[in-house]
């Protein structure tokens, strides 16, 4: 990128320009990189950023977190009052109801 002029648009400007010039990407020889397994080349004037894209690109995972065996999905008729209030509580509300239905069955033993 060297001798490149940065420049900074809005989204609407950059489909607008888009329209006008058309796409300056190489598509082709981008799928044919990928299909052929060719690492991209470090970008020159920020040699650091693209390690450290690729770092990322790498760590992230995609979707939810791979759970443990010992759980089952089951579709269950609950209260809306008892479900807004545990939605509300924020992530993990799930978690957080059976955490309940855990200790009720602590405390309260089976005949």
């Amino acid at each position: 990128m060297t001798g490149s002029k940065m420049t900074s648009m809005t989204l609407e400007e950059m489909r607008l320009y888009r329209e006008k010039y058309g796409s300056q990407s190489n598509w082709e020889e981008v799928r044919r990189r990928i299909s052929e397994n060719i690492e991209p080349e470090f970008d020159e004037d920020s040699p650091d950023a693209t390690q450290a894209i690729r770092e990322m690109i790498t760590k992230q995972r995609k979707g939810r977190p791979k759970g443990t065996a010992n759980k089952e999905q089951v579709a269950i008729r609950l209260d809306q009052d008892i479900l807004l209030a545990f939605r509300a509580s924020g992530q993990g509300w799930q978690t957080r109801v059976n955490a309940v239905l855990r200790e009720w069955l602590h405390t309260h033993p089976s005949p």
